[in-house]
């Protein structure tokens, strides 16, 4: 007899091409919080998410993006893009981190129950080859939240 509550869903691997539907509908699906955080921010790459982003708000989820602050950015190009999107953003109700240092994870949690977690910066990615994993383990979700100290950003 297995017993439900040690049942672990094997990590599932998403390249370029495959993650934005799946995390799309993972995002659909949300009910309470979605952490994302992605070192750089494109205006391209944040269209994808405009609308969803309202939907969730609308249904008072909490959105938080976790990214670098936009004063490190090498080119002026990127430091723009990231100012007005984050400005952008903020007015509708997302909760944005800036971070100084390099920073340069990819990751999300979805309700605290879904990860994501690779090379792929999710709010700016656009040509590159990347991998994802998602791990659809609340356990798992808690671990990575409590290694980064995320309790302090939620």
């Amino acid at each position: 007899m297995i017993n439900q509550h040690s049942f672990f869903k094997a990590p599932v691997l998403f390249n370029e091409k495959t993650f934005y539907k799946q995390f799309l509908k993972d995002l659909e699906s949300c009910s309470s919080e979605v952490i994302i955080e992605s070192p750089y921010i494109t205006s391209l790459r944040m269209e994808l998410f405009e609308q969803v982003f309202q939907r969730l708000l609308h249904k008072n989820i909490k959105i938080k993006i976790i990214t670098r602050e936009p004063s490190e950015h090498e080119t002026e190009f990127y430091r723009y893009q990231a100012t007005d999107e984050i400005l952008k953003y903020s007015d509708m109700g997302i909760k944005f981190v800036l971070l100084n240092g390099f920073h340069h994870r990819k990751l999300s949690v979805i309700d605290k129950k879904i990860l994501w977690e690779g090379s792929l910066n999710i709010l700016s990615q656009t040509n590159s080859l990347e991998i994802m994993r998602r791990i659809d383990d609340a356990k798992e979700s808690r671990s990575m939240i409590d290694f980064l100290n995320y309790s302090k950003f939620i």
